[in-house]
């Protein structure tokens, strides 16, 4: 058997040209703290259009989301109309689902009000950090929509809110650990 299955993200990446859409987020994004509010809701986005597809399809589509979702403004997309609802199920560059769009659009009027409470989206997941994997999911369940556990999870994850983004042994795991 020369070449086993990859037990981790950093294992599979590790096996890929560094200018593969993986090696890419893995080397520049995945488990990196993240300060912005709209930078935080955009992985949110992401992570909720990857549900029942591969990553690399979000991967390769995140800068259509970026421009299509005005950027990831929280301000901007809590205040869509039917028209951007239209407009956004119609764009071949995104994932074209309605329970997504409408999640995205639900969410970012959550987070507003989170922003008014607690200062900031990021204050409010620094708030309540730490938690379990359970304890986030139950939390993001009860104050968003389409935020399952394995999208709370990788969520979470990417951001830095939860361990196991990067195994030990990683370079990008040392890095974030300094």
């Amino acid at each position: 058997m020369d070449n086993p299955k990859p037990t981790s993200y950093c294992d599979y990446v590790s096996r890929l040209p560094k200018d593969n859409v993986h090696s890419i987020y893995h080397d520049t994004q995945y488990g990196f703290p993240i300060d912005s509010d709209d930078e935080l809701f955009g992985r949110l986005i992401l992570e909720i259009n990857q549900a029942g597809l591969s990553w690399e399809t979000i991967l390769k589509k995140q800068e259509n989301f970026r421009k299509a979702y005005s950027n990831f403004s929280i301000h901007t997309i809590a205040n869509y109309a039917e028209k951007d609802r239209e407009r956004l199920l119609s764009d071949a560059g995104i994932i074209r689902n309605k329970l997504k769009v409408n999640a995205a659009i639900h969410n970012a009027k959550q987070i507003q009000i989170l922003q008014k409470e607690h200062g900031s989206f990021k204050k409010w997941l620094d708030y309540h950090h730490p938690k379990t994997k359970d304890e986030w999911v139950k939390l993001f369940k009860k104050t968003f929509k389409f935020t399952g556990g394995e999208i709370t999870n990788e969520f979470l994850m990417s951001t830095g809110y939860l361990p196991g983004a990067h195994v030990e042994g990683c370079e990008i795991y040392e890095k974030l650990k300094s």
